[in-house]
This record gives C-alpha cells, sequence and structure tokens, in this order.
C-alpha cells in the first residue's frame, strides 16, 4: 500500500459545464465526484476508478495535476467545515497534523483523501476565472477549448478561480 501512495499523484478537477441534456451516466458520474455544481473543484488522486470516471464525465470537466501550492491554497482558503465553516489550525490538530500545510502536504502525496476526513465538505466551491476562460467551454483542451485533460496548466485555472 505504502508503494501504491508513492505511485499516485494527486488531481484537481473542476467543473465547468451544467448537464441539461447530458446523458444519465455522465449526469450520475458527476454526482459521485461531488461536482454538482459548476466551478465546484475536488482533490482526488489518479487511481483508475478516477480516471474512468474523469474520462466519462470529459466534456463537462476539466482535470490535471495539482502542484503543491495549489493544493496549499484550496485548502487555506477555499476548504470548509460541516456548516460551512473555515478550515483551521484546530482541525488540523484534531486529524494528527500540526497545521493546515502539513494536511496539505499529506493530502498532495496522497497518505490521505481530502474527501474522507470528518465533518468537512468535500467540494471547493470555485469562483468563475479572472477574466474568463481563455477558450470555449465546449471544445477540447488540445483544440483550443477548455475540457478535458490539460496536466500542469490546471494550477493556472485553479489560482484564478481562487
Amino acid at each position: 500500500m505504502a508503494e501504491e501512495a508513492k505511485e499516485r499523484k494527486c488531481i484537481v478537477a473542476v467543473r465547468i459545464r451544467g448537464t441539461i441534456s447530458a446523458p444519465r451516466q455522465v449526469r450520475e458520474t458527476l454526482q459521485m465526484l461531488h461536482l454538482t455544481r459548476n466551478n465546484y473543484g475536488v482533490l482526488i488522486d489518479n487511481r483508475p476508478s478516477f480516471l474512468g470516471m474523469l474520462k466519462t464525465a470529459q466534456n463537462f470537466v476539466t482535470w490535471g495535476e495539482a502542484s503543491k501550492e495549489t493544493v496549499n491554497m484550496l485548502i487555506k482558503e477555499r476548504g470548509r467545515l460541516a456548516g460551512d465553516k473555515k478550515l483551521t489550525d484546530e482541525y488540523a490538530q484534531k486529524a494528527g497534523y500540526n497545521s493546515l500545510e502539513e494536511l496539505a502536504e499529506a493530502i498532495f502525496d496522497c497518505h490521505i483523501e481530502y474527501w474522507k476526513l470528518p465533518n468537512i465538505q468535500p467540494v471547493f466551491r470555485l469562483h468563475p476565472p479572472t477574466k474568463g476562460f481563455k477558450g470555449k467551454i465546449k471544445k477540447g483542451y488540445r483544440m483550443g477549448g477548455e475540457l478535458g485533460y490539460r496536466g500542469e496548466k490546471i494550477n493556472e485555472l485553479v489560482k484564478r478561480m481562487v
């Protein structure tokens, strides 16, 4: 299990499009990922089951490998407890970590999963990106749009959305 954690990478997925007239399988997949609204983001790892879910919903979400700074920024600024309270260092200490930075590093290294932490909202509610999306939201990223896999470039988008 420790070997698997070293091979895993932290992925951030952001929902961009609405699901009116989307296939039922796509709607259910987005529900399982907790991406119930536009501009919601989640932190997951690159297990084959998650990657398959992202492939199913690729016409509605964008995703890529998160950097340590992005994970830290998401948890500090957009992480919420149940009841819409901000994450604090006291919560991190209850979870067994000294600070939020240490908690963010454990999530980035895939030692723990963010959505499995107790009493926490599994999604990050993000703003629309500053200065808007650069491409069309109905095209894939490689074709000049915004959807699908974008690798390390996801960090630039998330920074504009926090």
